[in-house]
């Protein structure tokens, strides 16, 4: 087993649970502008990307994006904190990071004010030393570019790190990267969608977690060169 002394983790689907609220969300903006909803399968897609991007594949006409992504985010805002939730274990697992020298951070294609807002709301905000958020890069996963840059802000090396995420963007993003991936199966993938991006391990459930880090408090970490 590695001996990681970097984790990375995704925020939607893997530390929080918030697919009812972007669901909801995604069926209340397609409602407001389009005259008919595409499929949740569709919608599905693109989880893991930014909004904008996702709502752009529906859109009419560019012009209409930005008052889709205004639409969408009024509606989030107002129902975030009634539909999410944090996964259970997930407290219980940053608990036990947090007591040893383990480099943590957040890698989201969210915005900061929505990913900062989530982690308050479900008790994690403390936990992350380093939060990259879709605001703070140009490229984005499946673009392993905010892998990367976690990495530089933790100032860690790829070789001892390990990014936690359900979907198949961020298998991808963190392969690029050249760290190791686990595939979270409590969110909203099931492993049929991720077999083909072969993450190094595969967690059923938060607390597989700590049996992945069980030797990271004796790893000393692993500099950037």
């Amino acid at each position: 087993m590695p001996g990681y002394s970097t984790v990375l983790f995704d925020l939607d689907g893997t530390l929080i649970d918030s697919t009812e609220l972007i669901m909801s969300s995604f069926r209340h903006t397609m409602r407001t502008h389009l005259d008919t909803i595409p499929s949740e399968a569709e919608w599905r897609e693109g989880f893991g990307t930014p909004l904008r991007p996702q709502l752009a594949r529906f859109a009419r006409h560019a012009g209409e994006v930005d008052a889709m992504v205004e639409t969408y985010r009024v509606y989030q805002r107002a129902h975030h904190d009634r539909l999410v939730t944090v996964f259970p274990g997930v407290p219980r697992v940053m608990a036990w990071l947090s007591e040893r020298q383990v480099g943590v951070g957040i890698v989201t294609s969210k915005n900061r004010a929505g990913t900062l807002h989530g982690l308050r709301h479900c008790g994690l905000a403390e936990y992350f030393e380093v939060v990259v958020t879709a605001d703070d890069v140009t490229r984005h996963k499946p673009d392993p570019a905010p892998v990367v840059e976690a990495l530089a802000r933790l100032d860690r090396a790829p070789g001892g790190a390990v990014f936690i995420g359900d979907s198949p963007f961020d298998c991808m993003a963190g392969r690029a990267a050249g760290v190791s991936t686990a595939a979270a199966l409590w969110g909203p993938f099931a492993r049929a969608d991720l077999e083909a991006h072969q993450p190094d391990h595969w967690l059923e459930r938060p607390e597989q977690i700590l049996a992945l880090s069980e030797h990271w408090a004796r790893v000393p970490p692993e500099p950037a060169p």
